[in-house]
């Protein structure tokens, strides 16, 4: 094991798949220069500018044109720089990319990831601080990723890239810097496959993204009240990993879904209609969701320190869970 950067294993993760897979090539804006945030750097002096492309400012054609490549056989991997940014190339994304498979009654394939880097990030303010997973979990056709962790960002981003359908691939602006223990040798993590990374017995929360890390400290301090919560991880938000979370809130009784995206349809309400369907008798206490509220992201930091979903706000609505407040 090493200890890396959650960008430097997502660097490591395309070189190495670079490697094994001649097909496999990135485009964007700026990668010969390493990238925005510098999660390229290098690539280019070794797989040179035919591999990682730098494209013209114009999003709709880096995906178009990747559609295309895709459906002739080699892997793209599209860097949109902004999760916001991607949305100048929606159409080719989602009424091409997604589709092409089904409508060609299968005789071709769209292997391509589309890196998003999400979320808030120091005053980043409303056009660079959105988490719009929930958009693409709708989308039939659509795989839907959201690595927290340096190992995850190594293995989900290799096994996206093997993946033979349209890989969303969201990474957290904040979890750039974040270090963290990474296998050395060959290293996949399975698309759709939580992880449990706190066991517990009074309430599940569920989160993916960068909210693992609220969770975790949220689950400590309700861990020093005799409050045991058990954390999930899913990791991939589509497919997402249903038998894990409906088991723990089987043995819980209570869930908390925990998302960093406005509440309003966010991914957390598909979790939380799934979870109150399948197990309503068993559970000891209505299904909660938390997100943040429907407003835009501001750039001052007060404002923007508002809408954020904290450790502290995740160890109130837990609370309520185990004591409701009175009516």
């Amino acid at each position: 094991m090493a200890a890396i950067t959650y960008l430097e294993a997502g660097r490591r993760a395309l070189a190495e798949e670079m490697r094994r897979d001649p097909s496999v090539w990135a485009v964007g804006e700026d990668l010969g220069r390493g990238g925005v945030f510098g999660q390229y750097k290098s690539l280019a002096d070794e797989f040179g500018p035919a591999r990682i492309s730098d494209a013209p400012i114009s999003e709709a054609c880096i995906m178009g044109a990747s559609v295309g490549a895709a459906m002739s056989g080699t892997r793209p991997v599209v860097e949109m720089r902004f999760s916001d940014f991607a949305l100048c190339a929606v159409d080719e994304l989602v009424n091409q990319a997604a589709k092409a498979r089904y409508m060609f009654g299968g005789q071709t394939k769209v292997p391509l990831v589309v890196r998003q880097p999400m979320g808030m990030w120091r005053s980043s303010a409303a056009q660079h601080s959105q988490s719009l997973e929930a958009w693409y979990v709708h989308i039939p056709g659509l795989v839907v990723v959201a690595p927290a962790t340096p190992a995850d960002n190594l293995g989900l981003l290799k096994s996206a890239i093997r993946c033979d359908d349209p890989v969303v691939y969201l990474e957290h602006k904040n979890l750039w810097t974040l270090e963290g223990e990474v296998p050395e040798d060959e290293h996949l993590t399975p698309l759709g496959v939580a992880e449990t990374v706190r066991e517990g017995r009074d309430v599940t929360l569920v989160t993916w993204s960068a909210q693992r890390w609220a969770c975790l400290e949220a689950a400590e301090t309700l861990s020093a009240e005799g409050i045991e919560a058990e954390v999930i991880d899913l990791r991939t938000l589509w497919p997402w990993d249903r038998d894990r979370v409906l088991a723990s809130v089987e043995k819980t009784g209570r869930l908390l879904v925990v998302q960093e995206a406005v509440s309003v349809a966010g991914f957390g309400a598909e979790i939380a209609a799934s979870v109150a369907e399948a197990l309503h008798k068993r559970l000891a206490a209505p299904v909660k969701r938390l997100g943040a509220p429907r407003v835009p992201v501001s750039y001052a930091p007060p404002l923007e320190a508002r809408v954020r979903v904290t450790a502290e706000a995740i160890v109130a609505a837990a609370r309520e869970q185990i004591t409701p407040a009175a009516a």
